[in-house]
């Protein structure tokens, strides 16, 4: 049988997959598709429907990856859970991977979030490679390129320390959009909403493949050797508007 936490966990799951159907007959295409909410774990626990990169391969999420200066866990905020990266001279990341994201652009070509700013890596920029931290973060992860060595080709949306709104910087295959700043303040939500095909295109040139790969969320502070923390909601799919 299963245990009361095992069975809690299943309903919040199931409620929180109905709550991105559509009503019979609507078309799937125009309805937004709930990732994550984080509403559905306990508080202070992991989001364990996220993978951990250890040695080179995604494995189920647990309490041993995450250490005493990087960590993920959710918190409850007046009652509406959250999750909150924090890290002390270190970085951290989860991804969910294309078998659980099930991401079609052409249906879906937004991505909205909303994350908070606690505290941002002092001095850091992410077109400085010695100061290159981001006290949040999230990746989309296209494909994998290269013959030997692969390289994720990837955007990595940034909640920037100093960067101006707008910034874009290249590194190779990864392409940085500063989205949130740390210039116009911290401690309160904001909302993000971005056609990724369209910032595939400009960054990238061409379409992106129809299916990403995967999410990463990121917070680090290791260049900086400083604390940074902040916190994620409501990751969304959206159609095209």
């Amino acid at each position: 049988m299963l245990s009361f936490l095992a069975l809690t966990w299943l309903i919040g799951l199931i409620m929180q997959q109905v709550t991105a159907l559509p009503p019979t007959g609507q078309d799937p295409g125009a309805m937004q598709i709930v990732i994550d909410n984080f509403e559905t774990y306990r508080d202070g626990g992991l989001p364990t429907r996220w993978k951990y990169l250890a040695d080179g391969r995604l494995v189920d999420l647990a309490p041993e990856y995450m250490r005493e200066k990087e960590q993920f866990y959710v918190v409850n905020d007046g009652g509406n859970k959250v999750l909150r990266v924090y890290t002390d001279g270190e970085a951290v990341h989860l991804t969910m991977p294309e078998q659980d994201l099930a991401w079609d652009l052409r249906t879906h070509p937004r991505l909205a979030w909303d994350w908070r700013a606690l505290q941002l890596p002092p001095g850091a920029r992410e077109d400085v490679e010695k100061k290159n931290d981001t006290g949040a973060g999230l990746y989309v992860i296209f494909a994998f390129d290269g013959l030997f060595i692969k390289r994720p080709r990837a955007i990595k949306y940034t909640y920037s320390s100093t960067l101006p709104v707008g910034t874009e910087v290249s590194y190779g295959k990864l392409k940085v959009i500063v989205v949130s700043s740390g210039k116009d303040g911290t401690g309160a939500w904001q909302h993000i909403d971005r056609d990724v095909v369209a910032d595939y295109r400009r960054v990238f040139g061409g379409d992106p493949p129809h299916r990403p790969l995967s999410l990463r969320l990121w917070g680090d502070s290791d260049n900086t050797d400083s604390i940074a923390e902040a916190d994620f909601d409501n990751i969304a799919l959206l159609p095209g508007n």
